[in-house]
């Protein structure tokens, strides 16, 4: 744990008692704060009772009056589309409006600090797309390595339920923008932006405001490196605004759309090749094409940014190319579930939309597709650019027969539960073939959660495949 500083003594109010609220709660009074803690939900309010929690009902007249600082969970709008009455409560009263993440940049550093060889670093991941998975493979690369690392925030653990870092000791942190929007510290050494692509729009009031929100980490506490993908037109502004010129090497541009030029350093991929270059000279280079763990153009863009964040902490690339081909995927994200006489299983169940789905397309020939679910709005012309990849859809869900409807020019069978859709998939495939889980919908028509989904998938592969 890290004991929150600076709230000695003092009354601090925690609204939402989720993980993030409950880990702060704890971590704010290892730190001496007296906590008041509140959340709508009774079933909460009850856990943290339990663990000896005042509750308070924040939103009362004069609830503020001594309160030092309100800490809000991330899930909890403060200013669009309009503030919980708790954060407009403190607000009135002039209480100063705090999360996690900032109570954990105010609180990392140690006193102990000072004795160390290596102060610790940490690396701060966001963007709208990869984040996860660019944050799980630079921890990968670090353990492979035998760093001191741990990964904390929107994946692994919560960052103030971490142990503190030793000598030399690296925290990776997954950031959201619900998470950058609001803290008050944000002091990252090293912070990477991946992409941008709409979303969460109502709670950042337009896609301006999600910029805003990303753009935070960079501007707030000036990291010493920043690396920035510049496919969009968000990540080249937001390179410019970092760079002092050209030439300027604290600025780590990244793309997966085609090599960058000029003075600076830049990481980019191109034909599944990644090229690292400085000073208009080329420094390293890795094949993707044979890493399992990273099929496709944007598994390419979060490995061009993991290795950028890594070379800058001073390994070689060819010790990051040894570690990425030992990065089995993130859970649910192109995983690769096995391989049975040369079919490959891969599971996205992750791919609960349009935009998703086409990526995992986009990644594999000779497709057998497993898709269907609740269908988002906006129908499914998006993945058109993709179902070319695709040999055969075996459409799961209530509505299958309606969604399969939606694949112009695709040939579709109506499975609807997915132990059908993975036996014929599987019976029909033929080596070379890919039996991929990309549902381009989401799950709670049949499952509680993407993650029972895919669950489900990687039961049925495995009663056909065995392990």
């Amino acid at each position: 744990m890290i004991p929150v500083q600076g709230f000695e003594g003092a009354k601090v109010a925690v609204l939402g008692l989720g993980r993030s609220g409950l880990s702060a709660a704890r971590a704010l009074r290892a730190g001496g704060a007296q906590v008041l803690a509140w959340d709508d939900n009774p079933a909460a309010q009850e856990a943290a009772h339990e663990e000896g929690f005042e509750i308070k009902e924040l939103f009362r007249e004069g609830a503020f009056d001594d309160v030092a600082s309100l800490i809000v969970s991330p899930g909890i709008p403060h200013l669009y589309p309009s503030p919980n009455k708790v954060v407009a409560a403190a607000l009135r009263a002039g209480v100063p409006v705090d999360n996690d993440i900032g109570l954990f940049f105010r609180s990392l550093s140690g006193s102990n600090w000072a004795s160390y060889d290596q102060p610790p670093k940490v690396i701060a991941v966001t963007g709208s797309n990869g984040k996860s998975t660019t944050s799980a493979l630079i921890h990968h690369v670090l353990e492979e390595v035998g760093r001191d690392v741990q990964l904390a925030g929107n994946i692994g653990r919560g960052v103030l339920d971490i142990d503190p870092p030793g000598d030399g000791g690296v925290v990776v942190l997954e950031l959201s923008s619900y998470q950058t929007e609001l803290a008050r510290a944000l002091t990252p050494d090293i912070a990477v932006f991946t992409n941008l692509t709409p979303d969460h729009l109502d709670r950042h009031a337009g896609l301006g405001g999600y910029f805003a929100a990303k753009r935070r980490l960079f501007a707030e506490g000036g990291p010493d490196r920043a690396v920035i993908g510049v496919d969009e037109d968000e990540g080249l502004f937001l390179a410019g605004q970092l760079a002092e010129g050209r030439g300027d090497d604290r600025v780590i541009r990244v793309s997966a759309k085609g090599k960058l030029s000029g003075p600076g350093w830049m990481v980019f991929a191109r034909k599944g090749f990644l090229s690292e270059y400085r000073k208009g000279k080329q420094a390293g280079s890795i094949d993707l094409r044979e890493i399992k763990g990273l099929p496709g153009v944007h598994n390419h863009q979060n490995a061009c940014a993991a290795y950028a964040a890594c070379r800058t902490l001073g390994l070689a690339p060819k010790v990051i190319e040894r570690a990425f081909h030992s990065f089995a995927g993130l859970p649910h994200r192109s995983q690769r579930i096995g391989e049975a006489n040369g079919v490959a299983f891969v599971n996205d169940s992750k791919a609960t939309n349009v935009d998703s789905a086409l990526k995992a397309l986009l990644a594999f020939d000779n497709i057998r597709w497993i898709c269907g679910g609740l269908e988002k709005d906006g129908g499914l012309d998006g993945l058109a650019s993709g179902l070319g990849n695709v040999v055969k859809a075996y459409v799961i869900g209530r509505e299958a027969a309606q969604f399969s409807l939606g694949l112009e020019g695709v040939e579709a069978e109506v499975c609807t539960t997915m132990e059908a859709a993975v036996a014929r998939a599987a019976q029909e495939a033929e080596p070379g073939d890919t039996v991929l889980l990309a549902p381009a919908a989401a799950s709670f028509d049949q499952y509680d959660s993407f993650e029972k989904r895919g669950e489900d998938f990687i039961a049925q592969v495995k009663r056909h495949i065995g392990g």
